[in-house]
């Protein structure tokens, strides 16, 4: 007769039920694990043999069989340790055979039968939960496991503290969440001197989720902006809490169980890989765009990233979702992030400044800004120039609207927002469907004619088309207004630079009435 207990195989974010059943059979000595584990499932052998001995137990003489099933799906991870070791112990009669019914349990042994936290017992907890089931895991990952609801929880430190309360000789407290991490110090938006364009697009982009490209020469604040961004967007809502959570989770990034509604806000270096970025390496971990889920991902020096790095963004920018395929397996992980760049406008750097010649002329700029896809330029909903700051503008005094101002107004559209939940499901206008544009941004007569006569003169994909109408939509929430209007289209198009083909002078003369209308 098999001894049975229940663990789980992560898919992403997402657990799936492993059952681990143990068999002792007469035969020669041997302990042998099977269900396509990796090669730490495998030397699960020998830190079981080592923590049985460390607390008095010996494995009999016999053929040990350990299966993990269904079989046929791949096994990662040291977290199998516990709950063979605890079948173990009922195939040997050191517990009750029905000792772990109604229990789960994920775990690393140490050598001296210690239970070592593992990654990812935040999505166990929640599996377990919606199988009704509760969760034995190391006491480092109870806090975080106690997030999940209200369920029966262990969380012992060693095997043998476990053995104890299962028969009765002590008794394990339950886990109580871990406490919401204190929000780091965000630098305010008032520091920055000048850059009223740019503040007003990074209102804009904290508003509505929007993508964000600033271009500028070294030194004129792109970085500092992007710092900023944090601070002005709103905290995470209850459930957009567990998504991010249980990515963090799988990356071992939640430590005492401490989560945090603060937005995530990921900033990689250019030289990080496809795997670090979109998420993969051997055993298919989450990348970048992935942790940065429900938030924000900055990418300092454009077009320094590779190129084929950058255009693996361009699917998850469309569908908020990563899928990594490997030979043995295809994990999605939720990608739903909002994408902030900077990038200087040549090589040189300060290229477009007045007074200023660049040895290599326009070609300088043009071989640049072509490191970036016309496919990924598209998604960038708004797209600015950020010029040099003057030492006029540094001897101006702080500007007396601050981060607080500001993400008051990012609220209230965001609000907004969420008012139209019939009709987009709640979401931010970043992510509205085509088919519910027409409905929710739909422009007046004056709107329509600009945006037709800017999508031909600046030759507008029907992305771009849509991109153009979901920035206007966030302008008239910022505002409070329910249609959107002209001068909506009008700033929208103008915060949409445009490069190549479209000349700057094209741009002026399709916007040039922009400050008249109303």
């Amino acid at each position: 007769m098999a001894t049975r207990i229940t663990t789980y195989a992560f898919d992403g974010v997402e657990a799936r039920e492993v059952d681990v059943q143990v068999q002792i059979v007469s035969g020669l000595p041997s302990f042998s694990i099977v269900g396509l584990g990796d090669k730490a499932v495998a030397e699960s052998r020998e830190r079981v043999r080592a923590a049985f001995a460390a607390i008095g137990l010996a494995l009999p003489g016999k053929r040990l069989v350990v299966n993990l099933a269904p079989a046929d799906q791949p096994k990662e991870g040291s977290h199998y340790d516990l709950p063979i070791a605890l079948a173990l112990m009922m195939a040997i009669g050191v517990l009750p055979e029905d000792a772990f019914d109604r229990f789960a349990a994920i775990g690393e042994l140490s050598l001296n039968g210690q239970i070592a936290p593992v990654n990812g017992a935040l999505p166990a907890a929640m599996a377990a939960n919606g199988s009704e089931l509760g969760l034995i895991c190391p006491k480092a990952n109870g806090p975080e496991a106690a997030w999940a609801g209200d369920m029966d929880i262990l969380a012992p430190t060693s095997l043998i503290e476990l053995v104890n309360h299962i028969k009765g000789r002590a008794v394990l407290p339950p886990p109580k969440p871990g406490e919401l991490a204190p929000e780091t110090a965000i630098p305010d938006i008032s520091d920055v001197r000048g850059q009223e364009l740019a503040k007003r697009a990074l209102e804009i982009a904290a508003a509505g989720g929007h993508n964000l490209l600033m271009i500028g020469p070294p030194g004129s604040g792109k970085s500092m902006l992007a710092a900023r961004l944090p601070g002005l967007l709103p905290p995470l809502s209850s459930r957009e809490l567990l998504e991010v959570s249980m990515v963090h989770s799988l990356a071992g990034l939640l430590k005492k169980g401490q989560l945090t509604r603060s937005r995530p806000f990921r900033s990689p270096h250019h030289s990080a890989s496809m795997a670090a970025l979109v998420g993969g390496g051997h055993k298919a971990k989450p990348g970048e765009a992935s942790l940065a889920h429900r938030g924000v991902l900055f990418l300092d020096e454009f077009p320094e990233f590779s190129p084929q790095v950058l255009d693996s963004l361009r699917q998850p920018l469309e569908t908020g979702s990563i899928s990594v395929a490997r030979a043995n397996a295809h994990i999605t992980y939720p990608a739903r992030f909002q994408l902030i760049a900077a990038m200087n406008p040549c090589r040189c750097g300060s290229g477009g400044n007045d007074g200023y010649a660049c040895r290599r002329g326009p070609r300088c700029a043009s071989d640049y800004q072509a490191r970036i896809s016309g496919p990924l330029m598209d998604r960038m909903d708004l797209q600015i120039d950020v010029p040099a700051v003057t030492a006029a503008d540094l001897a101006l005094p702080p500007s007396p609207e601050g981060t607080k101002e500001v993400a008051a107004r990012v609220k209230l559209a965001r609000d907004i927002q969420l008012s139209r939940e019939k009709e987009t499901g709640g979401i931010t206008n970043s992510e509205i469907s085509t088919a519910s544009l027409d409905h929710v941004a739909n422009p007046d007569e004056a709107g329509r004619q600009l945006l037709l006569k800017a999508a031909e003169q600046l030759q507008l994909t029907a992305r771009g088309y849509h991109r153009v109408l979901r920035t206007a939509r966030t302008i008239a929430d910022i505002e409070g207004v329910t249609a959107v209007r002209r001068i909506h289209i009008a700033e929208s198009l103008g915060l949409r630079r445009r490069t190549g083909q479209a000349s700057d002078t094209a741009n002026g003369a399709i916007l040039g009435s922009k400050v008249t209308v109303s």
